[in-house]
């Protein structure tokens, strides 16, 4: 008798766990990350995200300084996305080049898909898998935009490359933030330039 319960408890707790795991409402906790090469830093005005018939919403980002790649990249100031979005707007200042850009991600029907395929990750323990659960947006001088999907940093998979489009705005509305951001790299763009090509 005590058996048939144990086989009966077991039989519902799996069936109960592949119910939730299956079910349409579970969610992956998606993230959505910007970044930007070392030494050229770059101030988002506006990320507006959009998921169809659900949800549209703004994410303050900010000064995003790093870190297009290297043992910190690609990662950066970033937000949950619940639900994913379908279309990202992005408009940001370069504080290298003094301009402004802006760009509408429509994000690809199948990206979703790809980024659950389960991928390898190192843990403490060992190797493990697990959905591709970030991605990163990386902003470079020129407006060079390259996504990102990673579950971790060494594992990213690049999945679009785009150009974005030079808008009109003040420089002078980022005078402060531009003297700080020359008082700290100005002797490195002095020699190594802005490459606005190659990322």
């Amino acid at each position: 008798m005590v058996r048939k319960i144990v086989i009966l408890w077991l039989t519902l707790t799996i069936f109960l766990v592949s119910a939730c795991a299956s079910s349409p409402d579970s969610r992956e906790p998606w993230n959505i990350k910007i970044a930007a090469p070392m030494n050229y830093e770059v101030w988002v005005i506006d990320m507006f995200l959009e998921k169809s018939g659900e949800r549209s919403w703004r994410q303050p980002i900010g000064s995003v300084a790093c870190c297009w790649k290297g043992p910190h990249g690609p990662s950066g100031k970033g937000t949950a996305a619940d639900p994913f979005p379908e279309l990202i707007f992005l408009r940001w200042f370069s504080f290298a080049e003094q301009k402004y850009y802006a760009k509408l991600i429509e994000v690809p029907p199948g990206l979703l898909d790809l980024m659950r395929e389960p991928a390898p990750f190192k843990a403490y323990d060992g190797l493990r898998m697990s959905p591709r659960h970030t991605m990163t947006i990386g902003l470079a001088p020129g407006g060079t935009v390259v996504v990102w999907i990673l579950n971790q940093i060494g594992n990213e998979v690049e999945v679009m490359r785009m150009q974005a489009t030079e808008i009109d705005g003040d420089p002078d509305d980022f005078e402060v933030g531009t003297a700080n951001y020359l008082e700290q790299h100005g002797d490195y763009l002095e020699e190594h330039g802005v490459p606005t090509e190659g990322w």
